[in-house]
């Protein structure tokens, strides 16, 4: 059975859902009220998307009102592990924030913790019982929709070996590296650069885990002009697009996101494809 903590979204569509109640009291502290027409022998999943502090705090609430039930199998779904990308120190002061969420998921002690595209390898190393799901069939879907003979282009070394066993799973399709630079202190990017002397015209299909602000990407498409690429296109496992799409859509032909950290507005040159059918 699944209990879907946030109405729009329902990765299992297939499986019965609990009914429950949740709202914040007015001192912003989130509750929940759970209908107790189920089996409680029954494993449950727990589905959630965490964008705030506030959210992970109603899983917790969920799951320790679901074990006071007597539930004494519980999973959770959290397609988009929050601070993933903060796997690492880069600089004195900072917090190591993917083991902080980590930590506080762990003392829920659950039987099974799926995880959609991690960031890296740090995200199910520090999760107990973890279980991860690739974005394999998200970027074969994706190429189903375009040209068969796109290259594979890795934004930087730390997509690298993701994108080479997409490749694999789709066959061998070839594979384009790029890099660049980050002052860990600003922040700032810049150095962009395409390993290959000549693109030739061919259509170029991005891939990555995330989308922030998309500076990665609106830098390497100028990049990957400048190598003569064709179409460019961008999948990417979590849209987050936190300075909107306006920018990204006036360097790529399409753009391809799942639903595992919100729900876009239909618009044009996206795609938005739900977990659901990649799942099923």
């Amino acid at each position: 059975m699944i209990l879907n903590l946030d109405p729009q979204f329902n990765p299992f569509p297939n499986q019965k859902s609990i009914e429950y109640k949740s709202f914040l009291f007015s001192g912003g502290e989130p509750h929940i009220k759970i209908d107790n027409n189920f089996n409680t022998d029954d494993t449950i999943t727990v589905t959630h998307r965490l964008q705030s502090f506030n959210d992970v705090g109603l899983l917790l609430l969920t799951v320790d009102a679901l074990q006071r039930m007597g539930v004494k199998k519980i999973k959770a779904f959290i397609p988009y592990f929050p601070a993933a990308r903060q796997d690492r120190l880069m600089v004195a002061g900072e917090s190591l924030s993917v083991k902080v969420y980590a930590d506080l998921v762990n003392t829920l002690q659950l039987d099974q913790v799926l995880v959609y595209d991690p960031h890296s390898e740090v995200t199910p190393a520090l999760l107990n019982n973890c279980t991860t799901i690739t974005n394999y069939t998200f970027i074969e879907k994706v190429i189903s929709t375009l040209n068969n003979n796109v290259l594979l282009i890795s934004p930087d070394g730390g997509a690298l070996k993701k994108i080479y066993k997409v490749s694999e799973f789709l066959g061998g399709k070839e594979v384009v590296e790029c890099s660049k630079s980050r002052d860990v202190k600003t922040g700032k990017l810049s150095g962009f650069k395409v390993y290959a002397d000549d693109l030739e015209g061919r259509d170029c299909l991005v891939v990555d885990d995330i989308c922030d602000g998309g500076g990665t990407f609106n830098g390497l498409a100028q990049e990957l002009k400048n190598k003569n690429a064709g179409n460019l296109y961008l999948a990417v496992s979590h849209g987050i697009f936190s300075k909107g799409l306006e920018s990204l859509s006036s360097y790529y032909n399409g753009i391809f996101t799942t639903d595992s950290f919100n729900t876009i507005t239909k618009q044009p040159k996206v795609t938005q494809i739900p977990l659901a059918t990649l799942l099923a």
